[in-house]
């Protein structure tokens, strides 16, 4: 009975073993190729579950997703001859499973050593013939492309994979660079400072003399009112003076008079030295208004 029991688990023991050495699975996110003494025999395995020979077929299986491959750092001189240190990265997939195998026999370590090395080339030759404003901004959306499509075409007829993306992550000037671009940097903003404060002093200038002429003019324009109506004010006066004057010259002549006495003797240090005949002590003289000047007449 024992050696029933144990010739069993045996049996399924086997049948264990032969199953998961004759079925595997490929998932959406792989790429496959089934070997048989080494050789492919099928060079692009579909997605889902298939059979093997058991102990005589191998399947390789590797990720077919969209990979980033990190790009040493490397120093280019530009078209000037301007050093610049680069640091870039290539986005890579795997396209024909069967020639990347071929090509690599599945070494991810060679894939990335040959794509690094093809990179820096390309990256090389289009820094060279750039200058330095249009690798930092002017012309690099343009080269980034260019060596995209020249690398994934290689790429892809010597490894089967296809280059979807090569971006520069980062450009560093050396130290011994640096420090000269910084001071020039420095002299081109402070000469572009200089010309804006030139610009703002006269601009200043402008505008005060214009706020002076306007002050100017708006001075001289109410003086003018204030003039006029200064003269229609005095004019005014004076026609009520003189409509006063005619309803009663005596009392009027004689109302000045007091005025003028008054403003004359205002303290008593004031003296005047006039004859007694004159004008000026008319009413000083008389004790009646109208009527003793009516009889002396």
């Amino acid at each position: 009975m024992n050696n029933r029991l144990i010739s069993i688990v045996i049996l399924l023991g086997l049948v264990f073993i032969g199953l998961s050495q004759s079925l595997y699975i490929v998932n959406e996110r792989e790429r496959a190729v089934l070997l048989r003494f080494g050789e492919i025999v099928a060079p692009d395995i579909a997605p889902g579950l298939h059979v093997k020979a058991p102990f005589i077929d191998k399947v390789r299986i590797f990720d077919g997703r969209l990979q980033a491959l990190e790009v040493p750092q490397a120093r280019f001189l530009t078209l000037e001859q301007k050093a610049v240190i680069v640091d870039a990265y290539i986005k890579w997939q795997i396209k024909d499973v069967q020639r990347f195998y071929k090509a690599t026999n599945g070494d991810l370590f060679r894939v990335k050593q040959l794509l690094t090395a093809r990179a820096d080339s390309r990256l090389r030759n289009s820094f060279g013939g750039l200058t330095l404003n249009e690798v930092v901004s002017g012309r690099r959306e343009e080269m980034m492309q260019s060596i995209t499509d020249n690398l994934n075409m290689v790429a892809l007829d010597e490894l089967g994979v296809v280059v979807r993306d090569v971006r520069v992550k980062k450009i560093d000037l050396p130290e011994d660079v640096s420090d000269s671009v910084f001071r020039r940097m420095a002299s081109e903003r402070e000469k572009e400072a200089q010309e804006y404060r030139s610009k703002g002093k006269e601009m200043g200038k402008a505008i005060r003399a214009n706020a002076d002429r306007e002050r100017r003019v708006v001075l001289a324009e109410a003086y003018r009112k204030a003039e006029i109506m200064r003269g229609e004010g005095d004019a005014e006066s004076a026609a009520i003076y003189a409509e006063a004057y005619e309803k009663d010259p005596e009392f009027y002549s004689f109302y000045r008079s007091l005025q003028a006495y008054k403003s004359s003797f205002n303290s008593r240090s004031d003296v005047l030295l006039l004859e007694p005949s004159s004008d000026f002590f008319k009413y000083l003289k008389k004790s009646t208004g109208a009527s003793s000047t009516a009889s002396d007449s």
